[in-house]
């Protein structure tokens, strides 16, 4: 491999898209398998302390992506619907008066499918959300019991109902391989959600997370590797003969439906990441820099309203390890990106990872595209084996 002469100024002659990450910490109740910043409510919620943390937040960046267009929003948690749609518009409001977000920009809100939330959907739609992901999981009381959701199936289907009914985008998240589901039960929550017609599943292989109660004890019945590849393979040719294109690991969508926030996540697009625990990329002409923030909330709150930038964790990313991070995002998309994004967007030559292209070629694992890096069938099937050529 050759060098890779990154720090050179001006070595990134364009700078990629730029999105918004903002997370909102807390839920009503965590979930046994969430290995995610999540926090369950344990007294009322000042949102007001935490919108004003979130603002103040986003100004620390400001220098550091002055003049450049935001073109998607994702308000993540925790689940973000616990916070009221006055609170939302404020944020969003607040977002507006420091950003300049593109005209059409994409603005996702993660909810939760129980009564309570469902009935801000609407003030949400006010408040300028433009598409909302509802964390199903399942449509069988047995599995949501067994991962400790505190919705039923019939609360997820009128949660669906009421967001159609609101917003022309929405997504649905659902796990598979969950503990005592059998093929069958499989089946039959992966086309109940294709019968909703939302326009967008994220399907989840669940895994047990280290740090998470599943992890520490997993559950009983809990599918063995050989059941929960079938398992795997009933929700992927479910969907494609339903017409969503599996465009992503674990992401299906309806032609135009694609998640424009998450695609430029994997196209190793930037994105500011403001909350408490977010994690941001920001690029700069001669680097790029990954962003983390304090983890708790609490820590998080305090250094908001003292010293923010002490909350703000700063790395470059190595020049040797760019090609790595590029591929470990480009790869996850069935089409891939173009080929010329590397150079655009790391500053490495195509010339510098010949050796690496190579190599995974001849594995069978990378098609042979000189316009694209597109991962073959058994690239995609054997993700980790892929990666591991460009490390």
């Amino acid at each position: 491999m050759l060098p890779i002469s990154f720090s050179q100024p001006g070595r990134l002659t364009t700078l990629p898209p730029l999105s918004l990450y903002i997370h909102i910490p807390w839920c009503i109740q965590k979930c046994p398998y969430c290995d995610f910043n999540s926090h369950t409510i344990k007294s009322a919620l000042d949102e007001n302390r935490y919108i004003q943390a979130l603002l103040t937040d986003l100004q620390t960046e400001l220098p550091n992506i002055w003049g450049r267009t935001v073109e998607t929003v994702f308000i993540g948690g925790g689940t973000p619907s616990v916070f009221s749609p006055e609170a939302v518009n404020t944020l969003l409001s607040g977002v507006r008066s420091l950003l300049k977000l593109q005209p059409q920009a994409e603005i996702t809100l993660e909810a939760n499918p129980g009564t309570f939330e469902r009935e801000k959907f609407q003030g949400f739609k006010d408040a300028g959300i433009t598409r909302l992901s509802i964390g199903v999981q399942s449509f069988d009381d047995a599995c949501l019991k067994a991962l400790g959701r505190i919705h039923n199936s019939t609360e997820a289907r009128k949660a669906i109902e009421s967001a159609q009914n609101i917003f022309e985008r929405v997504n649905i998240d659902l796990m598979y391989a969950l503990p005592k589901q059998t093929m069958e039960m499989a089946r039959h929550d992966i086309q109940t959600g294709i019968a909703t017609s939302v326009g967008h599943i994220s399907a989840y292989h669940l895994t047990m997370e280290p740090n998470t109660p599943f992890g520490h004890t997993p559950p009983p019945g809990f599918p063995q590797d050989e059941t929960a590849l079938d398992i795997e393979e009933i929700v992927h040719q479910s969907l494609a003969e339903a017409g969503f294109e599996h465009y992503e690991t674990s992401a299906f969508a309806r032609p135009g439906q694609q998640c424009r926030h998450n695609l430029n996540y994997w196209q190793f697009g930037d994105y500011i990441g403001i909350g408490a625990g977010a994690h941001g990329k920001i690029s700069y002409p001669t680097h790029i820099e990954r962003t983390t923030r304090r983890r708790h909330p609490q820590d998080y709150l305090a250094a908001m309203q003292g010293d923010p930038f002490s909350a703000i964790e700063r790395k470059p990313v190595a020049a040797e390890d760019l090609a790595f991070e590029f591929m470990m995002n480009a790869l996850r998309l069935s089409a891939g990106v173009p080929s010329a994004y590397l150079e655009e967007r790391t500053g490495i030559s195509i010339a510098q990872v010949a050796s690496q292209i190579t190599q995974a070629q001849t594995l069978g694992l990378l098609e042979s595209d000189p316009s694209r890096f597109v991962p073959t069938e058994h690239g995609k099937r054997f993700l980790n084996d892929l990666l591991q050529c460009f490390l």
